[in-house]
């Protein structure tokens, strides 16, 4: 049976990426899998990820953070740059410390915040979600958390959850919606706020145009 996508589409969207007979097998699988099966999910599916994961090339969060960026993305933990400087540059301390007791994971001690760190092209993070993840794909993620770093093991964590949160309605092309207010929705849901949200919109355009 023919894929959803053919390596040929996938390349035209994103022209640099390796190994893409690895991706387009892993993504018809996951996309077969979790019902992104039409045109219109696929090119929000597609758009999503390809922002999210750098185009497939960053699996695994880097926290490689300046004391600047720290207070950006965790005001409440680092109110001030003093607060901050004993973290900056140090990825593993900084996971452990601003993971740590969330998400399922246990205290800094523990390391999990480390372990547990965002992986895959949609940021499992957290020991808990590894575990839920993992039990819904009947994949070992919470023992192998490198799984995640796989193309199989990354597409499929990222349908999951797209199919999960209701993104495969809200990329629906219907006659009564408003198309770039739900990819707008779309985006809220993966990201928390619209980060990112005019790469999000260009990659969507690539998408669309390469399935066309």
């Amino acid at each position: 049976m023919a894929g959803i996508i053919a390596q040929a589409q996938l390349a035209a969207f994103l022209p640099k990426l390796a190994s893409a007979d690895a991706w387009t097998a892993a993504l018809n699988a996951a996309m077969d899998r979790f019902e992104i099966n039409t045109p219109a999910r696929v090119a929000a599916f597609l758009a999503q990820v390809a922002h999210e994961s750098t185009e497939f090339r960053d699996l695994v969060e880097n926290l490689n953070y300046s004391v600047k960026a720290m207070m950006a993305a965790w005001p409440k933990r680092f109110p001030t740059p003093e607060s901050a400087l004993a973290y900056e540059r140090k990825p593993e301390l900084l996971a452990n410390y601003v993971y740590s007791k969330r998400l399922g994971n246990g205290d800094i001690a523990s390391g999990d915040g480390w372990t547990y760190r965002g992986r895959g092209l949609l940021q499992v993070t957290g020991r808990g979600n590894y575990r839920s993840c993992g039990a819904v794909l009947a994949l070992p993620l919470e023992a192998q958390p490198d799984l995640l770093t796989s193309p199989d093991a990354a597409a499929l964590a990222a349908a999951q959850f797209w199919q999960s949160r209701g993104l495969n309605h809200l990329a629906d092309d219907e006659n009564d919606d408003n198309d770039d207010s739900d990819f707008i929705s779309i985006t809220k849901i993966i990201n928390g706020g619209t980060a990112g949200l005019k790469s999000r919109q260009l990659y969507w355009a690539r998408a669309k145009a390469a399935l066309a």
